[in-house]
C-alpha cells in the first residue's frame, strides 16, 4: 500500500504527504487564521507558509512517519484534544474515538494519548498504515480500528468502543449526519458525546447540528450565524467552540477547571465574537 496522507489544514489547504515528504500543496481557501497568527506569527496564509508549517510538524513531531511523537503538552486552552483530555481525566468520558495519522480511527481511554494524537494534527482526510505507529499506539493501550488500511470510520469506532465495554464515549466527527448515527448506536446506560470539527465551508443549520454536543466554528459562516444562537456555552472568541447540550457544556466546564490562566465567565447572547476572525468566512 502506498504511503500517502491527505490533510485539509491551515486555511483549508489540501496537502498531500508521501514517505514523510510534502508532495502537494493546493491554494489555501483562507488568507488569515487568528490561531496561527497568535501561535506561529503567520500574518498571511499562502501555499508556501502552509508547506513550511507542515514540514516543520513532520520534522519536529514526526507526523506521518514512524517517528510520530505521541506525547504532547497542551497546545491551546480549548482545543478539541484538550477538551477531551480533561473529560477523560475527570471521568466525564470513559474513552475517545479520534483519528491519527498512520493509524486511522483509534479508541483510547488515555487522556495523555488523546492529547498526543490531536495536539499537532488537524483536518486529516486520509491516511495509510504506519506499522511502527500502530504498534506504539497499541502498546499504550489504544485500539486501532483497521490496522491493515488505517481507515477513518468514526461511527464504526464508536461501535467498537461500546463493544470494548466503555460506557461514555466521545468522538470527533466532520459530518453532522454521522453524529446522529453515533448517537443511535448507544443503548441502555451507554452515551455518545459528539464533537463536530473541521466545519469551514460546511452548510450547517441549528437543525442539522442538533445531534452534536460540541461544535467548533473554524472559519464557518453558518456556525457563527445559525448554529451558535442555540448554543448553551461558548469557549473562545475568535475561533469559538460551542456547547449545544448540557453534556457539551459539562465538557467545556471540565476543561475550564484545568486552564490555569485567568478567564471571565458571564451571561451573554451568543455568538459573542471579539477580535480577529478567520478571513474569509466560508
Amino acid at each position: 500500500m502506498e504511503d500517502e496522507h491527505i490533510m485539509e489544514t491551515i486555511g483549508m489547504t489540501r496537502v498531500i504527504i508521501r514517505d514523510g515528504k510534502v508532495v502537494s500543496v493546493d491554494t489555501p481557501k483562507l488568507t488569515f487564521c487568528p490561531l496561527f497568527y497568535k501561535y506561529r506569527d503567520m500574518h498571511v496564509i499562502d501555499s508556501d507558509t502552509v508547506r513550511k508549517n507542515i514540514e516543520q510538524r513532520i520534522s519536529e513531531y514526526g507526523l506521518f512517519t514512524e517517528r510520530r511523537d505521541l506525547s504532547q503538552g497542551t497546545f491551546v486552552g480549548f482545543g478539541t484534544s484538550e477538551i477531551f483530555m480533561s473529560a477523560l481525566k475527570r471521568g466525564t468520558l470513559d474513552a475517545v474515538v479520534s483519528a491519527c495519522d498512520g493509524a486511522g480511527t483509534v479508541i483510547t481511554a488515555s487522556p495523555e494519548l488523546v492529547q498526543g494524537i490531536g495536539a499537532r494534527l488537524s483536518g486529516l482526510v486520509k491516511t495509510s498504515p504506519i506499522p511502527a505507529v500502530i504498534e506504539r499506539l497499541e502498546a499504550l493501550g489504544a485500539a486501532v480500528l483497521d490496522p491493515d488500511h488505517a481507515s477513518i470510520e468514526q461511527v464504526a469506532g464508536v461501535r467498537r468502543a461500546f463493544e470494548m465495554g466503555f460506557g461514555r464515549v466521545g468522538v470527533t466527527l466532520v459530518d453532522p449526519a454521522e453524529a446522529r448515527a453515533c448517537k443511535s448506536i448507544a443503548s441502555g446506560s451507554q452515551e455518545t458525546v459528539t464533537f463536530l470539527v473541521h466545519t469551514t465551508g460546511l452548510r450547517c443549520t441549528a437543525d442539522t447540528a442538533r445531534w452534536c454536543d460540541l461544535v467548533t466554528a473554524c472559519a464557518s459562516r453558518d456556525i457563527r450565524e445559525h448554529v451558535s444562537k442555540r448554543a448553551l456555552l461558548q469557549a473562545g472568541k475568535s475561533i469559538p467552540i460551542y456547547a449545544m447540550t448540557s453534556r457539551g457544556k459539562e465538557l467545556l466546564l471540565d476543561r475550564a477547571k484545568d486552564v490555569t490562566r485567568p478567564m471571565v465567565i458571564y451571561p451573554s447572547p451568543l455568538p459573542a465574537l471579539q477580535g480577529d476572525q478567520p478571513e474569509p468566512l466560508l
